[in-house]
């Protein structure tokens, strides 16, 4: 029973610390906010026209990023997890699986990346 009550409490924490900054935006005019955001940032707030090209290299960009964060996370529990085998080697050999999924998952990642840039720069920009 603890172990669950551990588990979700770590979820509901982590749930709230990526909702968190969504609160920093509450104010009335939330576009203008972002609007002034994006120009401390250097970047363009006209609003001009966006091209099919950029907005599908925006979306695969932040997929890719938070796939890293997941491979991130995943690493940091399979080694969490083997810390806490205590000796149990089927505990080891799931936190061993864990851990090598992870990087064989961010060899996956880092490879699609690596194509979606060929792609990008070779192909969508001409």
């Amino acid at each position: 029973m603890k172990k669950y009550f551990r588990q979700f409490f770590v979820i509901i924490l982590l749930v709230i610390v990526l909702i968190l900054p969504c609160l920093v935006f509450a104010g009335n005019d939330i576009e203008t906010n972002l609007k002034n955001l994006g120009s401390a940032g250097g970047y363009d707030t006209s609003g001009g026209d966006t091209q099919i090209s950029e907005m599908a290299g925006t979306i695969v960009s932040a997929a890719l990023g938070l796939l890293g964060v997941v491979f991130i996370i995943l690493f940091i529990f399979g080694g969490y997890k083997w810390m806490m085998a205590r000796g149990n080697e089927q505990d080891v050999e799931e936190s061993k699986d864990i851990m090598k999924n992870a990087v064989i998952g961010l060899i996956i990642v880092v490879g699609a990346y690596a194509i979606w840039s060929f792609i990008l720069l070779s192909v969508l920009t001409k």
